[in-house]
């Protein structure tokens, strides 16, 4: 949530933010309003509770013919700090629940407008020219069907449609590619971390995912319980309700789990394959840092997506994702995109995004630093990064890789995980 002292002093950069996302700008004055209640009401709440409170000194000191009166007037006041109290509470309920509804305060350097409008920041690699190597790509279904890693049929037959085994190869390829980029994560310095793949309502809501992001969570109605789309969701709540030491920080983690998204909204794109599916792996970057340092380290977290990708020798450019794309816990998000030759394009393979305090005021984590013998509390900062989204992956890997004859090159970084194996081949039918 943002800070609602920004929202006081500045309520026109909060409108301005909300019209830039595409949200709704009357939120903003719904939140002054329900703010302003609470705090009047708080108000007459404390100023009741003290004149009941002098009161109940007088009582015991009044002269028999005056303590009547003043009985029957601490009934009223009773009656009246108890109507005050309910009155705050709903205040503040309501204000709450306007403020989570809120997004974080746009970047003022993220390009306008929607899905489409991005800028791109820069482009890494080289396109293969497949028609002057003498061959038609083919797609990664078809790829992976001859490797024998891709069975989608016997998913859908199992789960449904966006479900799908990694078999042989491919099941070798997903745990190269995991273990390449932890141990890339640990030698930049980040904590490696199993994390759970169900949580807690306060979790999925602190990260902001229970907002514009709830039609695509699968939620567990009998236990309340979440699936995670991302281990972003445990990370962020890794340091709930704690208050670390400034020192401590940066505090960087590199989550590897379970992924779960329903994908509502996508009926009819990306239907074959696996690059849009229901249950994936991934491994996350995830940063605990000072306020002041979230710009710098948003640029790190991006430094070591593109590292990532170039060691995979994958064409992809980076791009400044638009404000109406952001999420609703993002002030900021770059994203980098891989090339897929038999799509023509550019498609999503990593995001790094900057939340800045917003996900730490809903979670309760904050930072303790001293200054001039003095000891402060206040919100860190949290952001971000995909490292690797297994699925997305292999279908960049083998598309970008394959030769002529359709067996796929492996990338040198993955192949001490692959038993050296330079080359997958298709399998004899």
């Amino acid at each position: 949530m943002i800070d609602l002292r920004l929202l006081r002093e500045d309520p026109d950069r909060v409108r301005a933010s909300q019209r830039a996302r595409g949200e709704d700008v009357d939120l903003v004055d719904a939140l002054l309003s329900a703010d302003e209640r609470r705090r009047s009401s708080g108000l007459r709440f404390d100023e009741l509770r003290s004149e009941q409170k002098q009161l109940g000194k007088l009582i015991p000191k009044a002269a028999p013919e005056e303590r009547a009166e003043l009985l029957k007037k601490a009934e009223q006041l009773k009656a009246d700090v108890k109507a005050a109290d309910a009155e705050q509470h709903e205040a503040d309920e309501e204000a709450r629940r306007l403020l989570l509804l809120l997004g974080n305060i746009v970047h003022e350097d993220v390009p306008v407008g929607g899905e489409e409008d991005f800028v791109v920041l820069e482009t890494h690699g080289t396109v293969r020219d497949f028609a002057a190597e003498g061959f038609e790509p083919k797609d990664h279904l078809e790829l992976g069907e001859s490797l024998g890693a891709i069975d989608v049929e016997r998913g859908a037959k199992v789960s449904g449609s966006r479900f799908y085994y990694l078999t042989g190869v491919g099941a070798l390829l997903e745990l190269a590619l995991v273990n390449a980029a932890i141990a890339q994560a640990t030698e930049a310095g980040f904590i490696p971390m199993l994390t759970p793949a169900l949580v807690r309502p306060r979790a999925m809501e602190g990260t902001g995912f229970l907002g514009q992001a709830a039609e695509n969570v699968y939620h567990l109605e009998k236990d309340d319980y979440y699936l995670v789309g991302t281990s972003e969701v445990p990370l962020a709540a890794y340091h709930m309700d704690e208050i670390i030491e400034a020192e401590k920080l940066p505090l960087r983690y590199a989550g590897f789990s379970p992924c779960f998204r329903r994908e509502a909204g996508t009926y009819g794109k990306d239907t074959r394959g696996i690059f849009r599916v229901h249950q994936f792996d991934k491994v996350e970057m995830f940063s605990y840092v000072a306020p002041e340092d979230a710009e710098a380290e948003h640029l790190r977290l991006l430094e070591w997506e593109k590292q990532w990708l170039t060691s995979l020798e994958l064409p992809f450019q980076v791009i400044d994702v638009a404000t109406g794309d952001l999420g609703s816990s993002a002030s900021r998000k770059y994203d980098c995109e891989a090339w897929i030759p038999t799509q023509g394009k550019y498609r999503e393979l990593t995001s790094a995004s900057n939340c800045d305090s917003f996900q730490a005021r809903r979670l309760s984590v904050r930072m303790r630093e001293s200054a001039d013998g003095k000891k402060t509390v206040q919100p860190l900062a949290t952001l971000n990064g995909t490292l690797c989204a297994v699925p997305r992956t292999i279908v960049a890997i083998l598309e970008n890789h394959q030769l002529a004859d359709g067996s796929v090159r492996v990338p040198p970084v993955l192949r001490p995980y692959l038993g050296g194996r330079e080359i997958l081949e298709p399998i004899a039918k």
